[in-house]
């Protein structure tokens, strides 16, 4: 099987969330399945920094009124996976974040510089690409990339059929009517039956309408979104597609986030043993300026700051938190009101609260393995990852059950916790007196040192790794491309394999 990994970011080369890691891990699992799975994103700075093994670029010409668009070659540090950076100064050579400037702005020109990702991919979907190579299918990801199921079939030419990943229904890529010629939006294209969204443009919409196949990241917010309540304006098409529609559970890379051999931490440690867990709450405390007491619980907070993870709640239920129960520490960046609220918690409260603005993976990794409770909650949550890297890290999760966060975290009621099935707390309501509520009864628990220990060794057996969801995505790919069990069972053996052989 061949396979173009289209995303707007991928670990390690840029990352902001959780698309990222998802756009790496799954990548090097199907790999591990014999796949040839070749990636594509934008050449950002950063990530023109960080390829490997780069090579001379290999020019797709005009696209959409800019000369010579090229793809640069290379691969993903310390690994053989190839990946295309689409190299196109004007957009994408500039300082600040991914999708913002330094101030937090959306690039006013986001709608171009996603189309072009859009019409590089349909080109080496169809063949028409600088590379003697055509994929079976294209798995484009999140509304970055909806317009390449749509430009394929606007240019019926016999592409690969698409895979569209819904990561995120909140996030939908709309822009003006006046927008749509500019990225090549055919007329025919431009009504509710196509991209037409309220009088304007949705790329999400775009990719959800045209895919082949629709894919989310866990099996409840599959459900969720054909509702209104979760659908975001599009639970009519969703459910006209339910058919076409799956969840597949996210997965973690554990050879990222595994206490035992995490090469950021201060000790290493495993279920069987948890002193070296010890030993990294005691640095961490210190690190951070907070009372270094192994006997109160540590609470940590590592999130983007918004309104869908709850900050709000999380900014409110903190100082009762830190006051009453224990200490809370945080690693998280987002909107500029948020990140005010809780630089303010930590200078109030010094040896109480204490955290940093800002993500940061090495500070990420030791705030989850020094900590003993781990606050995610939300409002909604596609799949959350940062619940999953906790468990196996022995952080007990406090989450509000939607999404995937129900169907990866098992309530530590009284039958739960006898039946040793219990991962973790839900906080049904998720405001900020049921957070303070549900976080003392946790601490109750962690006052009970073998009831704890029993849940912690618990939530770190679970086994979230790529394995399982790959080999799905790959009886997906195979039935797309009508090569259902013929060719590369299962195999497991590497191959050397670059963008431009």
């Amino acid at each position: 099987m061949r396979i173009l990994f289209v995303s707007s970011e991928i670990y390690p080369l840029a990352k902001t969330g959780g698309l990222a890691d998802v756009s790496y891990a799954l990548p090097v699992a199907l790999r591990r399945l014999g796949v040839d799975v070749r990636l594509l994103m934008p050449a950002y700075p950063v990530a023109l920094e960080r390829i490997e093994r780069r090579r001379a670029p290999l020019s797709l010409g005009a696209v959409m009124g800019f000369d010579d668009v090229g793809i640069i070659p290379g691969n993903l540090p310390g690994s053989e996976l190839p990946v295309g950076l689409v190299d196109c100064p004007p957009l994408f050579d500039r300082q600040g974040g991914l999708y913002a400037d330094r101030d937090g702005r959306d690039w006013p020109d986001n709608f171009q510089r996603y189309a072009l990702l859009c019409h590089a991919g349909a080109r080496l979907a169809a063949g028409h690409g600088p590379i003697d190579w055509q994929p079976d299918v294209v798995h484009a990801n999140d509304w970055h990339t909806g317009l390449l199921p749509l430009l394929s079939h606007q240019a019926g030419d016999g592409g690969a059929p698409t895979l569209f990943s819904i990561h995120n229904m909140a996030f939908q890529g709309v822009f003006g009517m006046d927008v749509a010629e500019r990225v090549g939006i055919g007329p025919d294209y431009l009504n509710p039956d196509g991209a037409e969204f309220y009088g304007k443009v949705s790329f999400l919409k775009a990719g959800i309408r045209f895919a082949r196949q629709l894919v989310t990241v866990s099996p409840s917010y599959a459900r969720e979104i054909t509702t209104g309540e979760f659908g975001w304006g599009l639970e009519g098409l969703l459910s006209a597609r339910v058919g076409d529609l799956e969840g597949i559970l996210n997965g973690v890379d554990y050879g990222t986030w595994d206490p035992a051999h995490d090469p950021l931490l201060p000790a290493r440690y495993t279920a069987a043993d948890l002193s070296g867990k010890r030993a990294c709450k005691a640095a961490i405390q210190a690190e951070l300026g907070l009372e270094v007491d192994p006997d109160r619980p540590l609470f940590v907070y590592v999130s983007r700051l918004t309104e869908q993870k709850m900050a709000d709640q999380v900014l409110a239920a903190a100082p009762a938190i830190a006051r009453e129960l224990g200490q809370f520490a945080f690693v998280a960046q987002g909107e500029r009101r948020f990140e005010e609220g809780f630089a303010a918690l930590a200078s109030a409260a010094p040896g109480r609260i204490a955290g940093r603005i800002g993500y940061d993976e090495a500070t990420a990794h030791r705030l989850i393995a020094g900590s003993d409770m781990l606050l995610a909650p939300a409002r909604f949550e596609p799949c959350g990852l940062t619940q999953l890297y906790a468990l196996r890290y022995g952080s007990i999760p406090i989450v509000r059950p939607t999404g995937g966060l129900a169907d990866t975290i098992v309530h530590a009621d009284p039958a739960a916790l006898a039946e040793r099935t219990a991962t973790g707390f839900h906080a049904a309501a998720g405001h900020a007196d049921d957070l303070l509520r549900t976080a003392a009864r946790a601490t109750t628990l962690w006052r009970e040192p073998l009831t704890w220990r029993r849940l912690a060794e618990t939530a770190m057996a679970q086994d979230f790794s790529w394995n399982r969801s790959a080999r799905r995505y790959l009886q997906l790919y195979r039935t797309m491309a009508g090569t259902d069990g013929a060719d590369g069972e299962d195999g497991e053996e590497e191959q050397t394999l670059k963008l431009g052989s």
